[in-house]
């Protein structure tokens, strides 16, 4: 099976694509987003996250790579906040929308649920880490030592 590699900052939409893709479960789709959840999702995590954005500002970016109606990303963005991934504040006439988790701790929740799927906990974090590179191996491994001295063990 072919090594499915992505390292924090991917997008979403390229993760999902290379989990579907290179042997994942379809699932993997399903838990995360939609393509054009994926692409909206992405473009409000590579803005300021202090920064709030319009249904106007997403559309404008989308529609210069793909035919697409305004009332289509509008509808998207109104299912995400329903999901609970934006929140918004009314602006006038229009919502201003932020993503209600950062891309990292979305990633996390998505490693949290494969990890409560079901299987033998320590089965599923062999295979993980038996499949990342030498430099997300060390980023594991400093990671564990600052919760370690966090938690005081």
């Amino acid at each position: 099976m072919p090594r499915a590699h992505f390292s924090v900052g991917t997008p979403i939409d390229t993760v999902s694509y290379l989990l579907t893709n290179s042997g994942g479960s379809i699932m993997a789709r399903v838990r995360g987003f939609g393509e054009l959840e994926a692409s909206i999702m992405d473009r409000l995590w590579n803005r300021d996250p202090d920064a709030d954005t319009t249904v106007r500002d997403i559309f404008d970016e989308l529609s210069t790579e793909r035919h697409i109606a305004y009332t289509t990303v509008m509808s998207t963005m109104d299912n995400l906040h329903s999901k609970g991934w934006l929140s918004r504040e009314r602006d006038g006439k229009a919502y201003r929308y932020r993503p209600t988790l950062t891309r990292e701790e979305h990633s996390a929740r998505l490693m949290l649920e494969a990890l409560s799927g079901g299987g033998r906990s320590e089965a599923i974090l062999s295979h993980f880490v038996a499949q990342i590179d030498a430099e997300e191996s060390a980023d594991l491994r400093a990671a564990l030592r600052r919760l370690a001295r966090k938690s005081g063990r």
